[in-house]
């Protein structure tokens, strides 16, 4: 069973309305043996979805499109670990789903065999990236998606802001922080991407981690015991 968040933005009231870029519900499915945290925004006037990290279970995926009654339309991902990517190649290839991904995780994506015998998990196709995601914000599904380069847990990792909701990855959790010891990764500066990326964002917004339940920038802010001062 899956987890829905509804989007407080959502307009009401109006026969014709027009495309609200911020009028979307979010889902969350726990997938694989890492527990990984998958993601799909779903924009309520065209039934469109945006796959966040579809880390393992296809047919679990498949199974949310279903009940949401939606059509996948691209594969964000936050960074190219191995329990964040196992079930994009089958997906990308039966839905033709573009696949976005910082430039800096491609040698992540190139080492899936060697990330695949390192946690002696079953390795799954490797994904093609067809467009590289910079900072900035776009329009994807006609969901107005913000980009910040948020690296530290891997050299390419990503956040993406969707109205007041904030895809985290791994790199700031319920909490805890991202782990820095594989390859790539950099203590101080996943703490200088936090800092100076994430907790400007606001107290209001709300963080969904790629592990873990939900929390807010507020919450981290004031108990996160990485983040406090002193």
């Amino acid at each position: 069973m899956h987890i829905l968040k509804e989007n407080s933005d959502r307009v009401t009231g109006s026969v014709q309305r027009k495309p609200n870029l911020m009028d979307f519900s979010v889902h969350k499915i726990v997938v694989g043996s890492f527990q990984e945290n998958t993601w799909y925004v779903v924009n309520r006037y065209t039934n469109d979805g945006i796959l966040i990290d579809p880390g393992e279970d296809v047919h679990t995926i498949e199974a949310l499109f279903a009940e949401t009654e939606s059509k996948p339309t691209a594969i964000l991902n936050t960074h190219a670990h191995i329990d964040h990517i196992g079930a994009i190649q089958r997906l990308q290839e039966k839905y033709d789903l573009p696949f976005y991904l910082h430039r800096e995780d491609q040698f992540l994506l190139e080492q899936y065999p060697e990330q695949a015998a390192l946690f002696g998990v079953k390795m799954q196709g490797i994904p093609d990236v067809t467009h590289f995601l910079e900072e900035g914000s776009k329009t994807i599904s006609e969901i107005e998606v913000r980009v910040l380069h948020t690296p530290g847990h891997s050299p390419g990792s990503v956040s993406f802001v969707i109205g007041n909701d904030l895809f985290s990855g791994d790199a700031l959790f319920a909490g805890s922080i991202g782990r820095t010891d594989l390859p790539g990764g950099d203590y101080a500066e996943l703490i200088r991407s936090i800092q100076q990326k994430l907790l400007p964002l606001g107290d209001h917004v709300v963080v969904h981690a790629g592990h873990g339940p939900d929390t807010t920038i507020g919450e981290e802010r004031r108990t996160n015991p990485f983040l406090r001062e002193g």
